[in-house]
């Protein structure tokens, strides 16, 4: 066999590819560029040289983790105001300090102690929803997470914009700047239906298909949302959405809590993607989604933190189990999203609402390689009988080894490699000395 050399070899016990339930033992992933090149046991790798070999030899190896939906820069706010439902906490709370503290600096700061945070815990992928959308791509780059930068659009102002054409204006101008960059995507982020009249509605689908931008937007996330849109338009949000053509395959609607059995039939045969927010979810006591009908119907459906205001970490392993356990209690069956469906819902469907599928979610030749390792060798997940189960059930993110994306080696044996730990808590205090003034 002819030899070749490329910049990254990792030898791996375990290694789950995702393109099949299979687990494959003593595997390796050669890495050339930013490029999975090659896939096969160890034993048959000897022709394969690499400037870089690494022997993880109690670890599985799996794609990155995808957050579908989060507000990175709100670490900010991590627990600054708890146990509220989601309308108290936004207008009383979340809102006004937004209002005080939300700037350029603000966002890049909060983004980047998010980011690491997420680097931590295996998360290579963040769709991400805020203001200062140049803030968010710049810590993106830093970091060198594959940032998804969803431009907040809302019919009130904020210290970043006056009305949603200027929202919608900046957010494309800001865009322009990192179009050669790709690792950075925007995507428009109307708010909410509550937050976003039909007319901004409208201009949005426009520019969404005029610069094939992607459409991240909350919906259904409360009965209040569904009960207010009921009073003030005479139809339920998802319905109103439909009417004014948001609900199609450029949309990843977030949250989607509270669904009627046509609701469901809808987004399937709309094709839409959803952003299922378990911890969140049950923090603001917003409800438990239906998650197996959606998924018996066909629609698409990932996983988010949300913010870490509303969930207190961004920890995509912790969120992934949750949503196989929030799961089962709803619908009261224990074969409700088995550990399997809730790792595809993680990664590969977390590309599929991406529009990414056919670059990240899975390890495969061709393929970016956004990557992670996870050591099975601590007491916590001894003994080892289901690799699977284990991830999703016994694993956290502490024990997330190494993570590259796109290649490049953005952790390794827990230590990042592009942010500075040190720094980031030290700019964590400030904030906070600032924030509790």
């Amino acid at each position: 066999m002819q030899n070749t050399h490329v910049n990254t070899l990792i030898h791996a016990r375990w290694l789950i590819t995702m393109d099949s339930p299979q687990v494959l033992e003593h595997h390796s992933v050669a890495i050339l560029d930013t490029k999975i090149v090659a896939i096969l046991p160890t034993s048959a790798a000897s022709h394969i040289s690499a400037d870089e070999v690494i022997q993880l030899t109690e670890h599985v190896l799996m794609p990155g983790l995808i957050n579908l939906h989060g507000h990175s820069a709100m670490t900010l706010l991590r627990g600054y105001a708890d146990d509220k439902q989601l309308m108290d906490w936004l207008q009383n709370d979340i809102w006004p300090a937004e209002a005080k503290h939300v700037s350029d600096q603000f966002v890049f700061d909060g983004s980047l102690i998010g980011m690491a945070e997420m680097i931590r815990g295996g998360t290579t992928t963040i769709n991400d929803m805020y203001f200062y959308n140049s803030a968010v791509a710049r810590a993106g780059v830093q970091s060198g997470m594959r940032t998804f930068v969803g431009c907040s659009i809302l019919d009130f102002p904020t210290n970043y914009a006056q009305n949603a054409d200027e929202y919608i204006e900046k957010g494309l101008t800001e865009r322009a700047q990192f179009l050669d960059n790709e690792l950075i995507t925007f995507t428009l982020a109307p708010h909410a239906p509550y937050t976003v009249s039909d007319a901004t509605f409208t201009k949005v689908v426009a520019a969404a298909h005029q610069h094939n931008m992607l459409v991240h937007c909350h919906i259904h996330e409360t009965e209040f949302e569904v009960n207010t849109s009921v009073t003030e338009h005479g139809q339920r949000p998802l319905a109103r959405l439909n009417d004014l053509g948001v609900l199609d395959t450029k949309l990843i609607a977030a949250h989607m809590v509270h669904l009627s059995d046509d609701e469901i039939a809808l987004a399937a045969a709309k094709n839409i993607s959803i952003a299922h927010n378990p911890t969140s979810n049950m923090k603001l006591s917003s409800g438990i989604a239906p998650i197996p009908a959606l998924l018996k119907a066909g629609v698409n459906v990932g996983i988010g933190t949300d913010g870490a205001a509303s969930n207190n970490k961004l920890d995509m392993l912790a969120d992934t189990r949750q949503a196989a356990l929030l799961a089962k209690v709803g619908s009261l069956n224990p074969t409700d999203v088995p550990a399997f469906t809730a790792l595809q819902m993680a990664t590969i469907n977390g590309a599929k609402a991406l529009h990414m599928a056919d670059k990240i979610g899975s390890i495969s030749v061709g393929k970016h390689a956004d990557i992670i390792a996870i050591n099975m060798s601590e007491l916590e997940t001894a003994p080892t009988f289901d690799v699977v189960s284990h991830i999703v059930y016994s694993a956290g993110r502490e024990h997330v080894s190494h993570v590259w994306v796109n290649g490049r080696c953005l952790l390794r044996e827990r230590e990042l490699r592009t942010l500075n730990e040190a720094e980031l808590k030290t700019c964590a205090r400030a904030w906070q000395a600032k924030i509790a003034q």
